[in-house]
C-alpha cells in the first residue's frame, strides 16, 4: 500500500484499438490435387513485414547454437501454413507473397483492407515443372532444428511447404557438447508421409582447424569426446551403422579442405556438401571438389541449407538471400518407388545434382550422375547436358559441360535455339585416350547454380585422374597436410583450438595420408 505518492501511470493509445479493423482469409492449393498445400507466406504492408501471424501458423521453435531466436516467423519475415489462414488488419494496401519452393511458380498478390469487411481469396499454385514425376527426389542435407516426435508433424508440413521430399535434421556438436538433439536415427527417427521424409543425421566433429563433419543415413550418431579431432574414427563407425559421410561447406569454410584431404585421400569420405550460401554470395565453389575429382576420387555431390544458419539475416550469404529451408538442396534419381532404403542408396550411388533454382539432366552415353563407364581405348562418348529453368523465377544463363575441371562446351540463353527456360548441349568425344571425370553445371541469374556429380569414365581398367593436373593436386595436397603441422606445433590458448593436443594422432594420420600421396605420385605420374 502507497501512502502519500502520487502515482501517474501511462495514458494507451485508444486509436490503434478504436480503429475497425477488416479480416482476410486465405486458402491455398494446388494446382495439380485441388487440396489445400502447405505454403511459405509473407505478408507486407509498403515494403514491411506485417508484424501480426495467424493463428493457423505452423510454428517450431528454432536459433543458432539451438537457442529459441524464432518460432512462427521465419528470419525473413515470412510463415508457413499448410494450407488455409486467417488474420484480423488494419485497413490498407498489401502486398502477399505465397512460396512452394524451387519448382512452383511463386505468387504475388495486393491486397486492400476495408474496415469491418472480409476479403476472402482463393489462390492456386502451379509447378513449372515435376521432378518427382521424372523420378528425381529433392532434399535438403543441413538443417539444424531439434527435434522429438511432437515435432514431427509441424516439420512436416514445413519442409512440405518448400516441396521438398527429404529434409535432414542434424545433430550439431563442438569439442564440448551438442546442440540440436534427434530422437532417434536410422530407420527409428525417420518420419515419412507419402513423397516426404524426415531424417536424421550429424554435423559432428566440427572443428576450426580440420572443417565441420557431415554425416546422415547410420543407425546411430557416433561422437568420441576423448577423441574429437580424429574424424576417421567417427567415419569408420559411420559406415559399418550403414551411414554416408562427408564435409560441410563446400570444405572452404573452417579449413574444411584440410580435413578432406586427411580423410578424403584415405577414402574415408563419401561425399561434399558442394552448394551453399553460407561461404560466400557464390554457392557453387568447387575448387577443392575438383581437386578431389583430378586425384582420382570419387564424391557424391550433396546441398544443404544449414539453416538457421547461413543467410543474410545472420551475416551469411548475399542480400537477398534469407536463412531458408531449401534454398541450397540436391536432387537424387531413384529407379524405383521413393522410400528412405532407395533414397540412400541412390544417394550412396552419386546419382545426383545440386542446385539453388536450375534443374540439369545430364547424360553420358546414357549413363546418369555417378555411373562409371568403362571403355576401350579409342571409344566413343556421347555427352548430352539440358537445363530447364522458369524464365520470370529462375531465368538461366550458362550451360556447360566440363571434364577434368575444362570445359569441352557452352551455351547461354543468347545462342541460336536456347532461351532463358531452356538450354541444351551436346558433345562428342570421337576417341577417348584416358580416363576422365564429366560433369554438367549451369549458372542462372541472382547467382543460382546447379552442378552434377560426374560421370566417371575409365579406359583399358585404367583410374579417371587427371594427368594434367596430377602433380599440382598431390603438391596443394601436401601444402594443406604442412598447414594442419604447423597447427600442431601451435599451442592455442583459445578453447576452441584443441588439434595440438591430438598432436601424435593426427601426426601419425598426416604421414599415413603422405604415403598415400607418395603411392599416387609413383603410380599416376609414370610416363
Amino acid at each position: 500500500m502507497l501512502s502519500g505518492v502520487l502515482v501517474l501511470l501511462p495514458l494507451k493509445d485508444t486509436n490503434a484499438a478504436l480503429t475497425p479493423t477488416g479480416l482476410l482469409r486465405i486458402e491455398i492449393r494446388d494446382g495439380q490435387t485441388g487440396k489445400l498445400t502447405p505454403v511459405r507466406v509473407r505478408l507486407t504492408q509498403a515494403g514491411k513485414p506485417v508484424k501480426t501471424v495467424p493463428d493457423k501458423a505452423v510454428a517450431v521453435s528454432y536459433g543458432l547454437w539451438d537457442h529459441a531466436d524464432g518460432y512462427a516467423f521465419q528470419p525473413d519475415s515470412s510463415f508457413y501454413v499448410s494450407g488455409q489462414f486467417a488474420l484480423q488488419l488494419l485497413p490498407g494496401t498489401y502486398h502477399l507473397a505465397l512460396m512452394k519452393g524451387n519448382e512452383y511458380i511463386n505468387q504475388h498478390h495486393t491486397l486492400v483492407i476495408k474496415p469491418n469487411q472480409t476479403v476472402r481469396k482463393l489462390y492456386t499454385l502451379t509447378r513449372w515443372i515435376n521432378m518427382a514425376a521424372r523420378g528425381w527426389y529433392s532434399a535438403d542435407d543441413h538443417i539444424h532444428i531439434r527435434r522429438s516426435p511432437g515435432e514431427n508433424q509441424s516439420l512436416m508440413s514445413w519442409i512440405q511447404a518448400e516441396d521438398l521430399n527429404v529434409g535432414v535434421l542434424l545433430k550439431m556438436g563442438d569439442f564440448w557438447e551438442t546442440y540440436y538433439p534427434q530422437y532417434a536415427f536410422g530407420g527409428k527417427g525417420n518420419h515419412q508421409q507419402g513423397n516426404h521424409l524426415l531424417t536424421s543425421g550429424q554435423e559432428d566433429p566440427r572443428t576450426p582447424e580440420l572443417g565441420h563433419a557431415l554425416g546422415f543415413g547410420a543407425t546411430g550418431a557416433v561422437r568420441y569426446k576423448q577423441d574429437y579431432y580424429y574424424y576417421d574414427k567417427v567415419f569408420d563407425e559411420l559406415h559399418k551403422r550403414g551411414g554416408l559421410t562427408g564435409y560441410a561447406h563446400q570444405a572452404e569454410s573452417f579449413h574444411g579442405y584440410r580435413g578432406l584431404t586427411l580423410d578424403g585421400l584415405r577414402d574415408k569420405v563419401d561425399m561434399l556438401e558442394l552448394l551453399q550460401y553460407c561461404v560466400s554470395d557464390r554457392p557453387l565453389r568447387t575448387e577443392h571438389y575438383y581437386h578431389m575429382l583430378d586425384l582420382g576420387f570419387p564424391l557424391t555431390a550433396t546441398a544443404g541449407s544449414d539453416f538457421p544458419w547461413c543467410g543474410h539475416d545472420h551475416d551469411h550469404g548475399p542480400p537477398e538471400q534469407s536463412a531458408r529451408i531449401g534454398n541450397a538442396r540436391f536432387y537424387t534419381y531413384l529407379s524405383k518407388s521413393f522410400s528412405y532404403a532407395a533414397w540412400k542408396e541412390a544417394v550412396a550411388a552419386g546419382h545426383t545434382f545440386v542446385t539453388s533454382g536450375p534443374i540439369l539432366d545430364f547424360r553420358v552415353n546414357n549413363a546418369l550422375p555417378g555411373d562409371r563407364i568403362a571403355l576401350k581405348k579409342g571409344n566413343k562418348l556421347y555427352i548430352r547436358a539440358e537445363a530447364l529453368g522458369h524464365p520470370g523465377q529462375t531465368p538461366l544463363d550458362t550451360l556447360e559441360i566440363v571434364a577434368h575441371g575444362r570445359v569441352l562446351g557452352r551455351v547461354t540463353q543468347h545462342d541460336s535455339g536456347q532461351s532463358a527456360g531452356h538450354l541444351t548441349l551436346s558433345v562428342e568425344l570421337p576417341s577417348v585416350a584416358h580416363g576422365l571425370w564429366i560433369a554438367a553445371r549451369c549458372y542462372g541469374k541472382s547467382r543460382q547454380a546447379a552442378h552434377t556429380t560426374p560421370v566417371y569414365v575409365s579406359v583399358d581398367g585404367g583410374g579417371f585422374h587427371n594427368p594434367e593436373t596430377i602433380e599440382r593436386y598431390l603438391n596443394l595436397s601436401e601444402t594443406y597436410l604442412r598447414e594442419l603441422e604447423q597447427e600442431l606445433e601451435t599451442h592455442q590458448d583459445t578453447p576452441e583450438f584443441q588439434a595440438w593436443y591430438y598432436k601424435k594422432g593426427l601426426k601419425t594420420r598426416i604421414d599415413e595420408t603422405r604415403q598415400v600421396i607418395g603411392e599416387l605420385r609413383d603410380k599416376l605420374t609414370r610416363k
